[in-house]
């Protein structure tokens, strides 16, 4: 069984030789591209803080700094826009039974009154 943190083999095919830290690349060759992205995810799917990162991800000062340098070169939207380019969404739906309105959307009172 798959676990729910990590990327697809597919999807990792798709965005490897995109992403900064390759032999070609100049300075240090990143060998833990894989197990970074993952670790954001993991990050992202729990809510949970940086300092909380499994030891299996990475240090996570590590993570956390390298997620901002990545962040300000704008690798995050790259990533997004490659693995959303075949996203299948032909099953896709929403509809009002699974979209919540905050608790003062109902009910509207106030606001402007016209007076005659």
């Amino acid at each position: 069984m798959q676990e729910r943190h990590v990327l697809r083999d597919d999807q990792w095919e798709r965005i490897k030789d995109a992403l900064p830290g390759k032999e070609s690349d100049p300075g240090k060759t990143a060998t833990d591209n894989r197990k970074f992205i993952e670790a954001v995810m993991w990050i992202g799917r729990t809510g949970a803080p940086w300092r909380d990162l499994p030891p299996k991800r990475g240090r996570w000062a590590n993570a956390h700094k390298r997620f901002i340098r990545w962040s300000r070169k704008g690798i995050w939207q790259m990533i997004f826009n490659t693995l959303a380019v075949d996203v299948d969404t032909e099953w896709l739906m929403l509809d009002s039974t699974i979209v919540r309105a905050h608790q003062h959307a109902a009910g509207a009172k106030g606001g402007s009154k016209i007076r005659n």
